[in-house]
């Protein structure tokens, strides 16, 4: 059984940074891919960033430049750091566990954490 525990979610003024984390409970975690994925009220589930098992990096257009992903095999966990956040980055975000396919695909993915809110006020 895999647990992700996500962390670091709040509430922050509009061009300011959170950073978020993601703690694993998985023996492979070095050599899985992880993603993050946000989702806003009323709306689906969204691909945000992921990272490979290599330290290969792919974002969404929306927040290229401003959030960075990354990893710390050492500790089994990845982390997002969100940059110049803006009102419409305001959602829950996720991190999940890249089982196989696309790395931009919901579905692609096995194992979620529970979720941490990030709330931009304008």
């Amino acid at each position: 059984q895999v647990l992700l525990v996500d962390s670091g979610g709040g509430l922050v003024q509009a061009g300011g940074s959170l950073r978020l984390s993601c703690a694993a409970s998985d023996r492979s975690f070095s050599s899985k891919a992880m993603g993050w994925f946000r989702q806003a009220p009323g709306k689906e589930r969204d691909f945000v960033a992921a990272i490979t098992s290599g330290g290969s990096t792919y974002y969404a257009e929306s927040v290229k430049g401003r959030f960075t992903i990354s990893r710390d095999n050492a500790k089994n966990t990845a982390y997002l750091q969100m940059n110049s956040l803006k009102p419409e980055d305001t959602a829950v975000y996720y991190c999940g566990r890249r089982a196989t396919g696309s790395y931009y695909a919901r579905g692609s993915y096995d194992y979620w954490g529970q979720g941490t809110q990030v709330t931009v006020s304008s």
